[in-house]
């Protein structure tokens, strides 16, 4: 088995979408970043490659990269996963928690939850998102910036048949 774990954040911005564990939420900031910005996406894929001893994502998707700008995070997601299996290990689950003031997130969970485990390849219950706030404390709390957190199990293909 290996074992990773995902962190990653954006500061909020009043010229974007707001897209969160590839869920587009309504209102009035989005998250700035060259690619959509999820940075739940994010935080999941960096635990996979982290899990296999990879690169983080900038290595496979790079800032630089014109042609990636806006591009959706699931395609990242989909790329961690592909890169585990080609060295023979499979998503066994996901767990992550999103930092956030604001917007409240409870009413987007669970399809949160089912498009991560579409892009991930696993059932829903094997992915689990959460949410909380930071108090009113720092860039988070004053709602200028959200975060993810992740942890994800890879288990051999073998024993993901079992």
């Amino acid at each position: 088995m290996r074992v990773g774990i995902g962190y990653d954040i954006h500061r909020t911005c009043e010229e974007r979408e707001l897209v969160l564990g590839g869920v587009r939420i309504p209102g009035p900031v989005g998250l700035e970043g060259h690619s959509d910005a999820d940075c739940l996406s994010h935080a999941i894929a960096d635990a996979i490659l982290g899990a296999m001893g990879l690169p983080d994502i900038g290595t496979y998707f790079p800032p630089t990269d014109p042609s990636l700008r806006g591009m959706d995070s699931q395609r990242i997601l989909k790329k961690a996963v592909a890169e585990a299996a080609s060295k023979g290990y499979r998503l066994a689950n996901v767990d992550s928690m999103l930092i956030a003031e604001r917007p409240k997130l409870q009413p987007y969970m669970q399809q949160m939850k089912a498009t991560l485990a579409h892009s991930l390849g696993v059932e829903p219950g094997c992915v689990g998102v959460k949410a909380t706030t930071n108090e009113q404390v720092g860039d988070i709390g004053k709602g200028l910036a959200i975060a993810a957190h992740a942890v994800c199990l890879l288990v051999p293909m073998e024993e993901a048949q079992r």
